[in-house]
């Protein structure tokens, strides 16, 4: 009997219900018409409303066709109509994003320095420099290797690396 109990115990927990994972997110909209999708709430000058978010399970039930391309349809009261696409949540590096995520990561895997990382990206990929020089704004890392090879690395006012001139 507990054998029975054990298996179907067993077989509940190996095989869980499948439902699709969903959320509900809130959907503000502020007095100039700009639409921001959240999960922490609205501003207090926001309109406020829930959307409801799914994610279906990918390879079950009927296919979910993508959005189809139209060729030129565009009318007379789309061009006049201005609306502006606002992103939330993009990184700002502080250094004009010139270095895409996966160029930054493939640097510093390799130890490598590329012109528009941060301070912080060349320490991620050189590791502490041995000495610093700031000189009319300019910061200057220093790094010396096990034989004795220097490397330096310039940085601009704004904490970049300078690019080769």
């Amino acid at each position: 009997m507990l054998r029975l109990i054990c298996a179907g115990l067993c077989a509940a927990l190996l095989h869980p219900s499948q439902e699709p994972l969903a959320s509900t997110v809130f959907r503000c909209e502020d007095t100039s018409g700009h639409i921001t999708y959240t999960r922490n709430g609205c501003p207090p000058d926001a309109s406020q409303a829930l959307q409801s978010a799914e994610n279906q399970t990918p390879g079950q039930g009927k296919p979910i066709p993508l959005a189809k391309t139209s060729k030129s349809q565009s009318s007379k009261s789309d061009k006049n109509n201005d609306m502006q696409v606002l992103v939330t949540g993009a990184k700002q590096d502080g250094c004009g994003n010139r270095v895409t995520g996966s160029e930054r990561r493939n640097a510093i895997i390799r130890q490598q320095v590329r012109s528009g990382m941060t301070q912080s990206d060349v320490e991620s990929s050189l590791g502490k420099p041995d000495k610093v020089t700031t000189q009319d704004g300019q910061t200057r890392y220093q790094y010396t290797d096990t034989d004795g090879n220097r490397r330096q690395v310039t940085f601009d006012e704004g904490g970049c690396v300078k690019g080769k001139r």
